[in-house]
């Protein structure tokens, strides 16, 4: 499997969204041991003008990188517990990110960070280049669904039913 180049990243973040599915996240942890984590479900934030998106409050420094070229990792913490992961796309200054809710084995934007070890750490890290995590496309494609996004009704409509989460 080939590990994804900066182009797919550049793409739509609705396209990047749906084409992770079924993707393969690669994580090699401080022991070394590689593990790898299908891509079961994500959701789409499309830049400032989406209400959803942490973007939309500006550029600030926890959203730096969401306005860097396409293939960075934008990581956040909620609830003070739980690292988010989130995949930056399209061209620089557009702040939008695929934020990964679900891998094979782990359900839930949550899980995936505590099953992967993520930390803030990883903020910024560049896929394309990374030793640590990075995505590799397994040639499966999966067959999609859509709905709207989980926990926004803070964004208000449009924004709250948009079919912009994808899974299969």
């Amino acid at each position: 499997m080939s590990r994804l180049e900066r182009t797919f990243y550049l793409q739509s973040v609705e396209t990047v969204a749906k084409q992770l599915l079924g993707k393969q996240l690669v994580r090699v942890f401080d022991d070394e041991t590689v593990e790898r984590y299908v891509i079961t479900e994500t959701e789409a934030y499309c830049g400032v003008e989406d209400r959803a998106c942490h973007a939309s409050k500006g550029r600030t420094k926890r959203t730096e990188v969401m306005f860097h070229e396409g293939g960075k990792v934008y990581m956040y913490l909620i609830y003070g517990m739980y690292w988010m992961l989130n995949i930056v796309c399209e061209q620089e200054g557009n702040a939008c990110a695929v934020l990964i809710r679900g891998v094979r084995g782990a359900s839930g934007p949550g899980r995936v960070g505590r099953v992967m070890e993520l930390d803030k750490s990883f903020y910024g890290e560049d896929l394309t280049t990374s030793q640590q995590i990075w995505i590799e496309d397994t040639g499966y494609v999966p067959q999609i669904n859509a709905s709207p996004r989980v926990g926004i009704d803070y964004a208000g409509e449009p924004w709250v039913s948009m079919p912009l989460r994808f899974y299969f």
